[in-house]
């Protein structure tokens, strides 16, 4: 209680008081998930959104070399994956990075982590709910002759080359309806939650297989050629176009740190969350590949810029035909339902460790005793994401989510030597990563940062703007009201 500033901003949560089992109360939440769903969870929360959505942002700055974009972006966070399956080992939580920071490097920065995550998640389901928008549009057309009309499928600010605009009137409408429906989901109970995500992830893994056999039909090898973007106007070519794409495409890989969130509510967490999140990553780094190559090959680069359901439209030129369009915008627009719920899922989940820390409101952390869900705190955040959703173009949310996934991968690399000066080789036996506590931490640092110098100034500034609101908020409420200053 009579801590310095240098001490409360350091202190750590213990990790014994952060590795809990399932309570009984219905004040807590129950494990209940299992290690083939929460693969499926990790992999629901990941593709869909690089390859769905940002190849239309990513392949005009890279050109056919975009494929080194997301092999770049996989091996970094190949190395993360590595550092969240040590923690993960250790620090079974709900919460994710943040219950990493916490145990590890203390309470301010994990704070802060947490702001990222929120700007990670809640932007990373506004931005695949509105890309949804899209390929439903596709669907409702190939297969009922039916448009969305223009002024209840688009934003009101606009993202143009000449700045900012207001389209008085008009609303993205699909995007809202979509948050709604994953939060009726999420209220009825994670098990449930969880169940429904697997088996969209399937459906989506079948499509995306079906959409690289008929796009490898159509595959012509000069596509490839110049294989490094040219000079665009904007002056990113050759490999700054590479990381340029690869730190855009970054953040689709943000089912790492979904897999984590779900720490509270796994059965066996020790075991399962590591394997989980190597499994996720595999899987998903193996489809964007796949997929990358075979849309690269079936398409001149530049016809992707400003392409709205692009991959559906491969299809169609391709084949000549509507019908596999029609069966691609059908998957897709089931499997971004996947990625939507599982992103919305992930933001609460991290709300609810926050706010169980004293560190925000209480409310956040209240559980429904029936479905064990936490039933206020997912209708505020899909509040949030659905008005973001229908009010905001998707280009001002691509590089922000990002931007708070690569915040995130370096405060857990940062984690992971800190966890073992901790121990001081006292810890228990498991997951550990090789060639010791700094090499592979140290790689994965490096990585992420050079992948943000790929972003762009406005990205740092609205990145500066939150932050500093978070740091406001913390000093204000977080730190008098935290657990660890009320303990006695």
């Amino acid at each position: 209680m009579n801590q310095t500033l240098v001490q409360k901003l350091t202190r750590t949560k213990p990790v014994n008081n952060t590795v809990e089992t399932a309570p009984s109360s219905s004040n807590g939440l129950h494990r209940s998930i299992g290690l083939f769903p929460l693969t499926m969870i990790g992999v629901g929360a990941t593709i869909g959104t690089g390859i769905f959505f940002t190849m239309v942002e990513a392949v005009p700055k890279a050109g056919p070399s975009v494929i080194l974009s997301f092999l770049f972006a996989a091996i970094t966070a190949g190395l993360t994956a590595l550092c969240y399956a040590e923690l993960s080992f250790r620090i079974p939580a709900s919460g994710s990075s943040y219950s990493f920071a916490y145990a590890t490097v203390g309470e301010f920065l994990a704070f802060i982590m947490a702001a990222c995550l929120l700007l990670e998640y809640g932007l990373a389901a506004s931005a695949t709910a509105i890309g949804w928008s899209d390929y439903l549009n596709n669907f409702l057309n190939n297969a009922f002759g039916v448009h969305i009309p223009e002024m209840l499928r688009s934003p009101m600010i606009v993202s143009t080359p000449k700045g900012i605009e207001f389209h008085g009137g008009h609303i993205n409408l699909p995007p809202i309806l979509l948050v709604g429906l994953c939060c009726l989901l999420l209220i009825r109970g994670t098990k449930e939650s969880a169940t429904t995500n697997a088996i969209m992830v399937m459906i989506k893994l079948a499509i995306l297989i079906f959409f690289v056999v008929i796009a490898f039909s159509g595959f012509d090898i000069n596509n490839f050629h110049p294989f490094f973007s040219p000079d665009n106007g904007v002056h990113i070519t050759g490999m700054t176009g590479v990381t340029a794409a690869a730190a855009t495409v970054f953040f689709s890989f943000i089912g790492l740190d979904t897999v984590a969130t779900a720490g509270e509510e796994v059965r066996d967490p020790k075991r399962n969350v590591p394997i989980g999140i190597l499994a996720a990553l595999g899987i998903v780094t193996l489809f964007y590949l796949l997929v990358a190559v075979a849309a690269m090959g079936a398409q001149p680069a530049y016809k992707f810029a400003g392409q709205e359901a692009g991959l559906a439209v491969i299809l169609q030129n391709v084949t000549g035909k509507t019908w596999p369009a029609l069966v691609l915008s059908a998957g897709a627009v089931i499997s971004v339902f996947s990625v939507t719920l599982v992103t919305i899922y992930g933001q609460t989940r991290i709300l609810y460790a926050i706010s169980k820390d004293g560190l925000i409101s209480k409310s956040f952390q209240k559980v429904n005793a029936r479905t064990a869900s936490p039933v206020q705190n997912t209708l505020i955040v899909c509040i949030v994401v659905g008005l973001v959703a229908g009010f905001v173009d998707a280009t001002f949310l691509w590089d922000m989510v990002s931007m708070g996934t690569l915040t995130a991968f370096i405060v857990v690399s940062l984690a992971v030597p800190v966890m073992r000066r901790k121990e001081n080789g006292t810890g228990t036996k498991g997951f550990r990563v090789p060639f010791g506590p700094y090499v592979v931490p140290g790689l994965s640092i490096a990585a992420c940062l050079y992948l943000m110098f790929g972003l762009s100034l406005t990205t740092y500034t609205i990145f500066i703007i939150w932050m500093s609101a978070a740091i406001l908020t913390y000093f204000l409420y977080g730190m008098r009201n935290s657990r660890l200053n009320t303990a006695k």
